[in-house]
């Protein structure tokens, strides 16, 4: 969990941030967790995750 937030800050710095959706999940992991980090978005599980990458896609 550590290295989400890092790898975020990573992506940013590389100026690329705008063009990726970044999406968080599993054990450990919550969808405050995933806001203060700077995640697009949050899902608990593999179901939940596609649906939350079809929203976040818009498709």
């Amino acid at each position: 969990m550590p290295m989400m937030g890092t790898t975020i800050e990573a992506i940013t710095a590389a100026g690329v941030r705008d063009q990726v959706k970044i999406m968080i999940g599993g054990p450990g992991t919550n969808e405050q967790f995933a806001q203060e980090i700077g995640a697009d978005g949050y899902a608990p599980d593999a179901s939940v995750a596609v649906r939350k990458a079809k929203e976040l896609l818009r498709v």
